[in-house]
């Protein structure tokens, strides 16, 4: 083999290896559509405690409670039994008196040093900043400065090396780096790196020598990653993105360059410092390199009691449910569609909501005020694979979960003028005010304005609006694929599919609400985390608006009879909308017909319920007049200093996949997505496929990135919301001024300022489905049974004709 054979090669192993540690960081979406992300999802192919192993040596980073955490609800939520049962569920063998011992010891946490660490260890400067928060500082400011102004910041080189080459540029510029840490000949460095990515991956693993082989080179590189973790995560996005329009994006491949750079200037500069220090630093580097599969199997020994009592708290919530029901459901109703098509046709109010943990409340809300009203559980989006236009403006948002892209575009017509000026204004300012390095000016200058408009929402609430949800009108929506407007067969072929989904084909009741929801607060830049992650981090008011209008119409109604279903002309459907923050549920009604008729009066009770139920919980007092009460949630709303306007979905710990007969009568306590499902109704399990692989991942996500930013707010959470600074109007926030982009939820979302508000559950799923059909899903799709098998989420089988719980472990159905 010639030299240039060997070293293409030796050029595909390295990239190889930086491409493998990229692909183990997952992606965040905007703020503007800001949707929760599971953030160990590229991990899932390994077991849950062996990543928690794996991150904790390479980055610090928790995927467990601290110690006294547990010990808190040791004889309160944790029993004897729940740990006998958790150590058996983990073939451990080991005393409760071992595992109390445990909680009361210190651990070793001996974890991966960076250079910089090294370096930081043999030579201490005190009037120097660490050098890892000078490098995390230094390539997030030039991140920011980057995405921010693309337009100044194009590089002339090629794709593959733009950015990184832009970079090069900036850096070999700034002389303050080598004057800040008092390190003479540093700045000299950056002009003997290579050019390409591809070149400086080759220069690092000379500096590395031949002791490390491509696994050791993957952990290195992924080490880098967490280093910057927070714009690792966006620049996945990136390459997510890509992903679904089948183009190519390597930017996390050359921030992982930009990172590796650093290591190979601090390398040279401290060889040229000193070559004695410099030996031992190199040694010790080294050596945890070629130590760092031995370092990760010891941290998983480390660990694995404080698995045993994360699983066992686990436990007791499943126990709990399972108790609940077995008692107030198996014994009392039927996992059948019979009595629900028996109640349809009884019911004058048939309520769809989003299957997110707040709607629980509500239906319970809801249903209790008749007889005849009844609801159900749906995906949020409401199946509508589709995007939203504004006509005449280029301004387009996804309507739909992140896993998918939209092929359809939904555009109201004929918008004035007032509307494109305002909507430009309003984003130009949001821009503006929300970029970190010219916010503090733009304040200053309607300083006086901004404080009375503040003070004046804050004393004088008025009637809460979502983001740009005040620019849809009530004139009809056009539906466009491939630039062509779609006809009323293609429509009816569209929510046949949908309604086919929802068990909804027959026995209509006489109105139907569709239920989107919408959270409204002010002055909070994760607002669109509170709103419906179904539809992109987005209100969910344009969905529903969009599917009243197709099943209203005549057209598509009279198509719909090809697919075998029949709306009578006495049925309506009737778009709706919960604020989650203020818990009304509105609806529209662009014809002034139903204002009047009796099933309003419901919407009004099931929100005054539902505002009682959840007082106590936002700090409000529930034995008040109810106007008050309902004047106290709009107030918390509108309040530009609220950093709790609401708990989001924060406490969520299950997904139901049954009738609605099976939870009915029991108090979830808002800790459960809801999707109603009758496989009696399914004979292909299509409509299970289609919940296990879609709906079932959303959850996952959803949980685990609460679950994320509690175990490790530090690096899976965005800290605390009073010191957030908006970097480029959307990209995310840095905490104070500097440091890497925060990412996941703030502080305040999963933390009352007294205990955690959110307990860190891996999401235990229910399907009343045959253990077959379930199982033949789960064999069918990999990343399915990847999250089963390794733990990281939980599944269970209802089982009606025995009146018993199974659970999934790998291929194997056990009795719980």
């Amino acid at each position: 083999m010639s030299t240039q054979d060997l070293l293409q090669q030796n050029n595909a192993w390295l990239e190889n290896a930086a491409q493998h540690a990229c692909q183990r960081i997952a992606p965040i979406w905007p703020l503007d559509k800001s949707i929760a992300v599971n953030p160990w999802w590229s991990m899932r192919t390994e077991p849950m405690p062996l990543v928690a192993a794996k991150l904790q040596y390479l980055g610090s980073i928790k995927l467990l409670m601290e110690k006294s955490y547990y010990l808190s609800l040791w004889k309160t939520q944790i029993s004897t039994a729940h740990l006998a049962a958790a150590a058996e569920a983990l073939n451990i063998k080991v005393s409760q008196e071992a595992l109390l011992k445990y909680l009361n010891t210190e651990e070793n946490n001996s974890c991966w040093l960076h250079l910089g660490d090294l370096l930081d260890q043999q030579v201490c400067h005190l009037h120097k900043m660490p050098w890892r928060d000078e490098i995390v500082q230094q390539i997030s400011q030039f991140c920011a400065l980057y995405f921010q102004y693309p337009e100044r910041m194009q590089h002339t080189g090629d794709a593959q090396n733009g950015f990184y080459q832009m970079w090069l540029e900036v850096v070999r510029q700034d002389r303050g780096i080598e004057i800040i840490m008092a390190e003479s000949g540093l700045h000299e460095q950056f002009f003997v790196l290579p050019n390409t990515i591809t070149a400086l991956f080759t220069v690092a693993r000379q500096n590395i020598g031949e002791e490390v082989d491509e696994i050791g080179f993957t952990q290195y590189c992924h080490a880098l990653l967490l280093d910057i973790n927070g714009w690792a995560s966006w620049m996945a996005n990136s390459a997510w993105q890509a992903e679904l329009a089948h183009e190519a994006n390597n930017l996390i491949q050359q921030l992982l360059a930009i990172r590796l750079a650093w290591d190979i200037v601090l390398w040279r500069h401290a060889n040229q410092q000193s070559s004695e220090k410099f030996l031992l630093i190199r040694n010790a580097f080294i050596q945890q390199l070629i130590d760092t599969d031995a370092m990760q199997q010891a941290m998983l020994k480390q660990q694995r009691f404080g698995w045993i009592w994360q699983t066992a708290l686990e436990l007791s919530f499943q126990q709990q449910l399972h108790a609940k029901l077995m008692e107030q459901a198996f014994n009392n109703q039927s996992i059948t569609a019979n009595q629900t098509i028996k109640q349809a046709l009884n019911s004058e109010l048939h309520a769809i909501f989003c299957i997110d943990v707040r709607s629980e409340p509500m239906r319970r809300a809801l249903e209790v005020q008749n007889s005849a009203i009844k609801t159900s559980g749906f995906a949020g989006f409401f199946g509508l694979p589709i995007e939203y236009a504004i006509q005449g403006s280029a301004y387009v948002r996804p309507q739909l979960p992140g896993l998918l892209k939209a092929s359809i575009t939904a555009v109201q017509g004929n918008h004035s003028e007032v509307n494109h000026a305002a909507l430009l204004q309003a984003a130009t300012t949001k821009d503006c005010i929300g970029a970190a390095p010219s916010s503090f000016g733009l304040i200053e200058a309607t300083g006086l304005l901004k404080v009375f408009n503040l003070l004046k929402s804050s004393m004088f609430p008025s009637k809460p609006v979502s983001g740009i949800a005040s620019l849809i009108t009530g004139e009809r929506w056009k539906l466009m694929a491939n630039n062509k407007p779609l006809d009323d067969t293609e429509l009816a072929n569209l929510v046949a599919g949908i309604l086919g989904a929802m068990n909804l084909t027959g026995n209509f009741a006489k109105r139907i609400l569709l239920v989107g929801h919408a959270s409204c607060t002010t002055n909070n830049p994760h607002s669109a985390g509170l709103d419906c992650g179904a539809c992109g981090g987005q209100s969910g008011e344009v969905n529903v608006k969009v599917l009243a209008q197709i099943l209203n119409t005549p057209g598509v109604r009279s198509a719909l009879q090809n697919h075998n279903i029949y709306i009578s002309d006495e049925t309506k459907f009737v778009a709706g909308l919960h604020n989650t923050t203020t818990d009304d549920l509105l609806f529209f009604d662009p014809e002034n017909s139903l204002a009047n008729e009796s099933w309003t009066t419901w919407l009004s009770a099931a929100a005054e319920t539902a505002r009682q139920h959840r007082a106590k919980s936002v700090g409000i007092l529930e034995r008040q007049d109810a106007k008050k009460i309902k004047r106290a949630f709009e107030q918390k709303a509108n309040n530009w200093a609220q950093l709790r306007p609401e708990w989001g979905l924060a406490s969520n710990a299950a997904f139901i996949v049954a009738p609605r007969s099976l939870t009915k009568q029991i108090d979830l306590q808002g800790r459960v997505f809801l999707h109603d499902y009758f496989w009696q109704n399914d004979p292909n399990f299509s409509t299970l496929e289609l919940i296990i692989t879609a709906p079932m991942v959303v959850t996952n996500w959803i949980n685990l990135q609460y679950y994320a930013s509690v175990t490790d707010n530090k690096k899976y959470g965005s800290g605390n919301k009073l010191l957030h600074n908006v970097v480029g109007g959307n990209m995310g926030v840095f905490e104070g001024n500097g440091g890497d982009l925060r990412i996941g939820l703030p502080f305040q979302s999963v933390h009352d300022g007294k205990q955690w508000r959110h307990q860190p559950l891996r999401l235990s799923v229910y399907l009343a489905a045959p253990q077959q059909a379930i199982l033949d899903i789960v064999m069918r799709h990999q990343h399915i049974a990847d999250l089963i098998k390794n733990y990281w989420i939980y599944v269970f089988q209802l089982n009606d004709e025995e009146k018993s719980i199974w659970q999934l472990k790998g291929d194997e159905w056990k009795s719980v």
